[in-house]
């Protein structure tokens, strides 16, 4: 219980501290929210004062002392209200987000989660076969994928796959005569359209967790309690999984809830290459607009998965090795 309040309370500090951070950073970039929408609109003519002011209105320019501004922010965050977006207006940041979430968390979150088990797998065998073929293949693919960008993969599948072959849907989350629902047919289009970005994914993030899950057990195998294990006559399998894994699956963990909070996040370039409506997409269209309310959002909304996955992350940490309780 020590153990779990402890990191509860650095969780709550640390959440704290980066709604802060994400409140404040806005407000040293010079110029008010309303100065990109108002430059747009003097390339046209002459900005009245009572424009500005309305442009002001509409876009929720904070006024008052920078308290008043802190303590409606705070209330912003818990309602999940950050207003309008500059370059989707008048729909609201909330349902921008709302929107585009699902998309990214079942893509990106499925293949994270999945190059994780299957990199993890590989790596275990390639370090019990260290030295054979089962070792040299999956180690040297590792390697060579993960040497490759996230965007050089997916312009070559793009154009090879989607272009060249037309196995596969070059753009979108579905096709443009589907309507998002809950049945069969669309299932399968929504999958049909995901394989290339998540194929994307998978082919550049499984390779390290083979090299890494590799490393930690190969040191993990010449410890004393594995050879001890040996030396009693253990099954090969035993010895692989219950002994060495286990163990060497920690490092493992803190790694995935570094990478399993970035999900939110979304893969930013995989999804402009495709055009997948996810948060990566979002975030780009956001920056390239300079849309400031949507940014703070986004931004907020990924620190917070960060700190949520490496709490979880923390807890069962804790489970599975004692020690760390201590």
């Amino acid at each position: 219980m020590r153990y779990l309040l402890g990191k509860l309370g650095l969780f709550v500090l640390t959440l704290w501290a980066a709604v802060t951070v994400n409140f404040i950073l806005p407000r040293l970039m010079p110029g008010s929210p309303a100065d990109a929408a108002i430059a747009k609109l003097s390339q046209n003519g002459p900005v009245s004062p009572a424009m500005r002011a309305s442009i002001e209105a509409q876009l929720g320019v904070p006024t008052g002392s920078l308290w008043d501004q802190y303590v409606t922010y705070l209330g912003q965050v818990v309602h999940f209200d950050f207003g309008p977006s500059f370059s989707y207006f008048p729909q609201s940041v909330s349902s921008l987000i709302g929107a585009a979430l699902p998309w990214t968390l079942v893509l990106v979150g499925t293949v994270t989660v999945l190059a994780f088990v299957l990199g993890t797998l590989l790596g275990v065998l390639a370090a019990w076969k260290r030295g054979t073929a089962l070792d040299t293949i999956p180690t040297v693919g590792g390697q060579f994928l993960s040497a490759f960008p996230y965007f050089w993969i997916a312009l070559l599948l793009l154009f090879f796959l989607g272009y060249v072959a037309g196995w596969f849907p070059t753009s979108g989350a579905y096709s443009q005569t589907a309507t998002p629902n809950w049945s069969w047919d669309f299932f399968t289009d929504a999958l049909y359209h995901g394989i290339l970005p998540g194929l994307t994914i998978l082919l550049t993030a499984f390779g390290g967790w083979i090299i890494g899950m590799r490393n930690t057990m190969v040191n993990t195998l010449g410890e004393d309690y594995v050879t001890f294990a040996e030396a009693n006559g253990l099954r090969t399998r035993t010895v692989a999984l219950r002994y060495a894994a286990r163990n060497a699956l920690l490092p493992q963990f803190t790694s995935f809830g570094m990478v399993l909070g970035g999900v939110v996040g979304g893969s930013l370039l995989v999804e402009t290459v495709f055009a997948y409506p996810g948060v990566g997409l979002l975030l780009f269209h956001a920056v390239t607009n300079q849309d400031y309310p949507l940014m703070q959002a986004l931004f907020l909304i990924i620190t917070v998965s960060v700190l949520i996955a490496n709490f979880l992350v923390d807890i069962l940490y804790g489970v599975l090795d004692p020690r760390t309780r201590r």
